[in-house]
């Protein structure tokens, strides 16, 4: 397919890559150009200086930026340019709102819309291991999907446009909370003067087994934090599923204590910290 990438950072550069392997014919796009170039001469593909050129007549429109804001721009100069009937996939993880917000804009131009918001972080983008939470037309998602595979282990179609987006709250909502226990556990551990390698494997094969617990758990006990999904990010997730709560009236009392958990990580300087670092919340106070 002839396809459009917007968004070339540590998730959509290497997305860009596995759609350029795969064999897609490949233009990227980034706020700073410098980096698309980049891109462009490490994978193969080819590098646009504005959101219009690399829209320009494509079939699919990939999308992973920061925010609502960022979406609303790069959607809104896009879809003048696309070929008609083209697809947009977002990945970033955005309000339920302008999902609808854009689908609606898409459909209103002979365009489709579909909000696409990824797991896996860093690693399953690299790996081409993300799984993929989708919202909007049924029939448009099934178009991308053989593209979306080339970076995706699984693919699940949510319901009308914005239920990709509510679909990862929940996810935000789920690791908030297991990310927690996990930062007490290790914290109990330490203080209770245990082997913290020993009480992991005493622990992580049966019923508190979590993906975080298996990838975390030694990382945090070292207080190690320098990598991985930000605190910055995952407060930003957690805003939007608070938002949305307010809205819809789900009780979210311990993801809301975790964000203000999130909060105190940022005080310590830890914007950039790994979101396990809630331990070292803990850990500071030993």
């Amino acid at each position: 397919m002839k396809i459009a990438f917007a968004g070339l950072g540590v998730m959509g550069a290497p997305m860009a890559r596995h759609l350029v392997n795969a064999g897609h014919d490949v233009t990227g796009f980034n706020r700073t150009t410098t980096k698309a170039q980049a891109w462009a001469t490490a994978t193969g593909g080819k590098a646009a200086a504005t959101v219009a050129q690399a829209a320009q007549d494509v079939e699919l429109f990939i999308l992973c930026v920061g925010n609502d804001d960022d979406v609303r721009a790069v959607v809104t100069e896009a879809l003048p340019h696309l070929a008609d009937g083209a697809v947009i996939v977002d990945h970033t993880t955005t309000s339920a709102k302008v999902a609808r917000e854009m689908a609606d804009l898409a459909q209103r131009q002979g365009r489709r819309f579909v909000d696409a918001p990824v797991s896996g972080g860093q690693a399953g983008a690299e790996n081409g291991q993300l799984s993929v939470m989708a919202g909007g037309d049924a029939a448009a998602l099934a178009t991308a999907e053989p593209a979306l595979k080339a970076y995706s282990k699984a693919i699940k179609h949510m319901g009308p446009a914005g239920s990709g987006q509510l679909t990862k709250m929940v996810n935000q909502i789920a690791i908030a909370g297991v990310v927690q226990g996990l930062a007490e556990a290790v914290h109990f551990a330490q203080v209770a003067g245990l082997d913290t390698d020993a009480a992991y494997e005493a622990v992580s094969k049966g019923a508190a087994q979590s993906w975080q617990m298996d990838n975390r758990w030694k990382t945090a006990a070292k207080g190690e934090f320098d990598f991985g999904f930000a605190v910055d990010w995952m407060r930003k997730d957690l805003g939007l599923v608070l938002d949305e709560a307010r809205s819809n009236g789900a009780k979210l009392a311990l993801t809301a204590l975790v964000d203000q958990f999130y909060a105190e990580v940022q005080d310590m300087g830890g914007n950039r910290w790994d979101t396990s670092s809630l331990a070292a919340r803990l850990q500071s106070r030993d």
